[in-house]
């Protein structure tokens, strides 16, 4: 579907005869039509270096994916539905006419409580954070455990896809954020040279997990009982990792928000449960991947920003590339360092 045909599903759409007069929530991979009761998520058509959503069966196939790998964690996630065009109608699910794409159904949460959203607000207290890292350490401790020999030229590349968007901030943001990508890489190299037998004894050691990839605050609502959501499916490489690397970002996230206390009593709780981190290695290491993470972040709103042809929305989105290639250069002087 293209951007018209989402404004047209939206306005006009229906899903079991009724119209769904929903609200758009777009990220740049996906749309999300929010209605009362449910969450609709439809796949953009495109191709990065990292994912494939270029046709109908691939979106259908990520689709199912996404459903299959996301109901290990909440059961928010109801089924995979057609969307159909007849004429100058659109409909979800039951419907006549050709199937043009897919939606994952989702059940509807409250906006509220989306854990980025209470973060703003200064809404979460250390409880909360406890209950969280009790749940996300459960769940690592009983998902697959991934013996998949490291690939040091695949962490490098990973790392260093951040290339392919530095001409754009080179232009739009300066030499000196370029350089910063430029040091980030090299210390990376580098870094990943000479820790590259000891991340293979934590793959032996079962430290890698089919996790979640993608462990951030909006992807969590925080009820009672917390919903994570919204795993990578897309690419398995991203979500087959080494435990640190996943709650990395969770806590490089909270660092984000200038909330480092969140942070502490996260990991403090978390390997309580999950002793993953005994070493001044492991905790460079942990480092590393926050380094890794900013980085990511960096990426993903250069790529928002390209997308874009909103002077105002562009300019938040550049607001948070230098937020996050600050971060990247803060990580990467501690996981650098010889102390």
């Amino acid at each position: 579907m293209d951007k018209y045909q989402i404004k047209k599903l939206i306005q006009y759409g229906t899903y079991k005869g009724e119209l769904l007069n929903g609200k758009l929530v777009e990220t740049h991979i996906s749309w999300v039509i929010l209605t009362k009761k449910f969450a609709f998520k439809i796949k953009k058509k495109m191709q990065y270096s990292f994912l494939n959503f270029s046709s109908l069966d691939k979106r259908k196939y990520y689709c199912e994916r996404e459903l299959l790998l996301n109901r290990r964690f909440s059961d928010i996630y109801l089924d995979v539905l057609p969307i159909k065009s007849e004429g100058n109608n659109l409909s979800i699910g039951v419907g006549k006419g050709v199937t043009i794409d897919y939606a994952v159904r989702m059940k509807r949460l409250q906006t509220a409580k989306q854990m980025d959203n209470l973060l703003r607000k200064k809404r979460i207290n250390k409880t909360q954070i406890k209950v969280l890292a009790k749940k996300i350490a459960a769940f690592h401790q009983r998902t697959d455990i991934i013996y998949t020999p490291f690939n040091k030229t695949q962490a490098k590349n990973e790392f260093n896809d951040i290339l392919s968007v530095a001409d754009w901030i080179k232009t739009n943001l300066g030499n000196s954020y370029a350089d910063l990508i430029e040091k980030a890489i090299m210390n990376s190299d580098t870094f990943l040279d000479q820790n590259e037998q000891f991340i293979a004894k934590r793959i032996k050691a079962g430290f890698w997990r089919d996790g979640h990839g993608d462990l951030h605050s909006k992807n969590i609502f925080l009820y009672q009982d917390p919903v994570i959501f919204d795993c990578i499916e897309f690419n398995d490489t991203f979500r087959q990792i080494d435990v640190l690397n996943e709650v990395a970002f969770f806590c490089m996230d909270l660092e984000a928000f200038q909330r480092g206390d969140l942070s502490k009593q996260f990991m403090q709780t978390y390997l309580e449960l999950f002793p993953c981190m005994k070493s001044q290695n492991e905790e460079k290491l942990f480092t590393y991947y926050k380094c890794y993470r900013t980085n990511v972040r960096a990426k993903v709103n250069t790529l928002r920003a390209m997308q874009s042809i909103d002077k105002i929305e562009i300019n938040k989105y550049c607001i948070e590339i230098k937020k996050y290639l600050n971060m990247m250069d803060y990580y990467n002087g501690e996981f650098h360092s010889p102390n």
